[in-house]
């Protein structure tokens, strides 16, 4: 089955991560995938490792030269299907596969970010042979706020993630965080992983207006901030570390930046927060929950998935109204001083999250989207 797998960038984000875990895994479920990215991006050098990857860079909006490039490419691979993850990588697949009889697929993963993408998605969509949302509410918030008729052609298709990758990622690192920081062991340590975006969809904000209260009921814990700062996010970020500044917590509150151990990170934190408005099915909290991470997360209904509260086994996480600073805090402060609590979540998440969410669970699905394709006359 030859499949090819296309992002516009290959910067590290949610579904960029999920696209490699997908190609250091494809193979053991009969996948033959050829990755292409149109720039390049932070996780390059991890895609160069993949089997079969390449950049065909888009130099325009569309680029007639790069179109031309992918079609051939897909012809010479005997390619039948190709997928994408956001409307841009969708509308560059339709355009470069058109008289080919090839298959497009895209995956929904967030609510339309802009009114370029918007756009893009109400002309793309429509024109999908399948359409796979990341989580059973992204598929009924397009059908009933977007008014897309895509339940004939629509698949969830859970996000996912490698929990060997996770489990791998300190062979030979012997550095911690809590080294890094100059903290010591018995610290309680907290954090969040998710990038600053101009449209303030990851909810830090939230998390330092309820850091003064919970640090002045634990004043040795310690808090990390982990994402990069994109553009136009700028006053949301100096809003975040102003409000920091001006609450006397910023000794002991960290702002990150990008990471390439996140994993480790992960590994090392005594409770994980998701602040969020806006997700499709973050990759963020489920890496958290399949490492076992005690996690406090906010209760949009993505995220309710995410832990499993319409699973048999419930919740595998402590939820918050979301943006309710007063409720996250009351409820972390109760999490911290209930050490037994919190290895009960942290050991039902490690066990409960890769029933749905692991890498193997997300190739069988994707594989049944792909065979249901080539089947369809």
């Amino acid at each position: 089955m030859k499949v090819l797998h296309y992002l516009d960038r290959v910067n590290r984000g949610g579904a960029e991560t999920l696209v490699l875990d997908v190609g250091r895994n494809a193979n053991s479920a009969g996948i033959d995938i050829t990755f292409v990215a149109g720039g390049g991006g932070d996780l390059e050098p991890e895609f160069a490792k993949v089997d079969d990857f390449q950049r065909i860079d888009r130099r325009f909006s569309i680029d007639p030269i790069q179109l031309w490039r992918l079609w051939r490419l897909i012809k010479d691979r005997g390619v039948k299907i190709v997928h994408g993850q956001q409307p841009i990588d969708a509308l560059v697949l339709y355009l470069a596969t058109r008289g080919t009889g090839v298959k497009c697929v895209l995956s929904l993963q967030n609510y339309f970010p802009d009114e370029l993408n918007r756009k893009i998605g109400k002309f793309v969509i429509p024109r999908m042979d399948a359409i796979c949302p990341v989580s059973k509410w992204m598929l009924d918030w397009y059908q009933t706020e977007e008014k897309f008729d895509i339940a004939g052609k629509s698949h969830v298709v859970y996000n996912a993630v490698d929990t060997a990758r996770l489990e791998s990622s300190r062979a030979g690192n012997s550095a911690t965080l809590r080294d890094e920081l100059g903290l010591s062991g018995d610290a309680p340590l907290l954090g969040m992983t998710g990038h600053f975006y101009a449209d303030e969809r990851k909810d830090q904000l939230t998390v330092c207006r309820a850091l003064p209260a919970i640090l002045a009921r634990f004043p040795e814990a310690h808090f990390v901030f982990i994402g990069n700062l994109y553009d136009g996010a700028e006053q949301y970020y100096a809003k975040c570390v102003d409000l920091c500044r001006e609450s006397g917590i910023d000794t002991k509150v960290h702002f990150l930046g990008t990471r390439n151990d996140v994993a480790d990170i992960l590994r090392e934190l005594d409770l994980f927060v998701f602040s969020t408005v806006q997700e499709g099915l973050g990759i963020a909290v489920v890496e958290a929950l399949s490492l076992g991470v005690p996690t406090i997360a906010s209760d949009i209904p993505p995220v309710l998935e995410a832990v499993g509260d319409d699973m048999p086994e419930g919740r595998c996480a402590e939820i918050f109204r979301t943006g309710d600073a007063d409720d996250l805090a009351k409820k972390t402060i109760a999490l911290l001083g209930d050490p037994e609590r919190l290895k009960q979540l942290g050991e039902k998440a490690r066990l409960q999250t890769p029933i749905r969410f692991s890498i193997e669970a997300h190739l069988v699905s994707l594989k049944g989207v792909y065979d249901k394709l080539l089947s369809d006359k």
